[in-house]
């Protein structure tokens, strides 16, 4: 079997309230791909988060006595400092210039996944624009799947991918941060390997796997392809979502 991910060619600038579904059957055509039963469709945060009108100027934003005292200490802008407190249920972890933050949205991520690169403000030349993340990604994903599933006859899964660091390993990778009709975890608990031995403890947290191949060819700087049509998915679709990538706080030896 052949996993087969091609990036959507002609995907235009994205801005507040553009459909995203009638753009990705756009690009689908240009790109000469079909939908097939079992296909997914792979898409950066930073173009749901833009239909979505996620955008903030931080010259709106007033820091509270609490972000201007941690920015104080992390040499960070205490606007940014403010949003990111906003966005976050718990501060973790402080370095200059970074916060790792539990999001509201339950993960680990640094500075609440609050993107200033590749955003461009809505209206004006200024940089003091910001994006947040989606407020719900797996019900935006859930509703893409369900508009191109009405308009191909066909099952189909969807995912919303973000970049995220990972604990003890530098760089960072595509992450799921929101799906629907796909799993996020496969559990081999109870299968046997190669020499009969029978798994007890191993989950494969597919949907991240994925993300990081579709971030691949999706690129990081000015590609400009940030929806990716993935097929040979090697795994039945199903419904799904988020929460079961997530680790309980309990289980969490990096806290």
């Amino acid at each position: 079997m052949s996993l087969i991910l091609t990036p959507l060619s002609d995907i235009p600038m994205i801005h507040t309230g553009d459909d995203l579904t009638d753009i990705i059957i756009h690009g689908l055509e240009k790109s000469g791909a079909t939908l097939q039963n079992g296909d997914i469709l792979v898409l950066a945060q930073k173009i749901v988060s833009k239909v979505e009108g996620r955008w903030v100027n931080l010259v709106t934003i007033q820091p509270s006595i609490q972000a201007s005292e941690l920015a104080r200490k992390i040499e960070k802008d205490p606007r940014m400092v403010e949003l990111i407190l906003r966005e976050s249920n718990h501060v973790l972890r402080t370095r200059v210039g970074t916060i790792i933050v539990e999001h509201r949205l339950g993960f680990v991520c640094a500075n609440a996944g609050i993107d200033h690169s590749n955003v461009a403000g809505e209206g004006d030349g200024s940089d003091e624009w910001v994006l947040l993340l989606p407020e719900n990604p797996d019900f935006s994903a859930q509703s893409i799947r369900e508009k191109l599933e009405l308009y191909s006859g066909v099952q189909l899964g969807v995912m919303i991918i973000d970049s995220h660091g990972r604990a003890w390993r530098q760089g960072v990778v595509g992450v799921a941060i929101g799906l629907a009709g796909m799993p996020g975890l496969v559990d081999m608990r109870g299968k046997n390997d190669l020499f009969g031995y029978t798994l007890r403890v191993t989950t494969i947290g597919v949907a991240d796997e994925l993300a990081a191949a579709a971030s691949l060819v999706m690129g990081q700087a000015d590609e400009g392809t940030p929806v990716v049509h993935v097929r040979g998915f090697p795994y039945a679709l199903r419904e799904g979502n988020l929460k079961e990538l997530l680790r309980d706080k309990e289980q969490d030896l990096f806290r």
